[in-house]
């Protein structure tokens, strides 16, 4: 039972991601309810399970907003794996401070973008006018749930409609 259940809030929001057997529990608790089903079997002794691809809880759970941790990993998935200024995914990436910190510049969501080698070594230790480069796309923090749609790399095709990435 390894398979993965998309958990919805019961506004439909997306909440969580579980296994299988917690999806069941959930089910057989009264505390959630079918949305989804899978193409997939569980079996017991006397009965045989579809399982959920995606269940939706029988009542509201608040959750705190939550942020986004400023990193490098996070920095590379904002920006898909895609440099900045020239837009090529190949070689390595690395993150490019707009403003350089010997000019002042911090480690923010709005100045750190992915850059390839050779954009990074061109635009060097100097700012976005001084090196006369531009941006394909101006940085900014992203949003948990937009962050949450590009982190999840092989959704099941249920789960599309509910993390708005297109129809099954």
């Amino acid at each position: 039972m390894g398979r993965q259940v998309l958990v919805l809030n019961q506004n439909y929001e997306p909440l969580l991601v579980c296994n299988a057997r917690r999806a069941l529990v959930l089910l057989f608790l009264g505390k959630a309810e079918v949305v989804e089903n899978s193409s997939h079997f569980a079996a017991s002794i006397r009965r045989r399970f579809i399982l959920p691809s995606v269940v939706r809880l029988g009542s509201f759970i608040r959750k705190p907003r939550l942020e986004v941790k400023l990193s490098k990993q996070n920095i590379l998935r904002r920006d898909r794996h895609v440099c900045q200024y020239c837009g090529t995914s190949q070689g390595p990436l690395t993150i490019d401070h707009l403003v350089p910190k010997s000019l002042g510049g911090d480690d923010t969501w709005d100045n750190l973008v992915c850059a390839c080698t050779v954009c990074n070594n061109k635009k060097a230790n100097r700012s976005l006018k001084q090196s006369r480069m531009t941006l394909i796309k101006k940085p900014r923090r992203p949003h948990y749930f937009s962050f949450i749609q590009y982190s999840i790399h092989n959704p099941d095709d249920n789960w599309k409609p509910y993390l708005f990435l297109g129809k099954p």
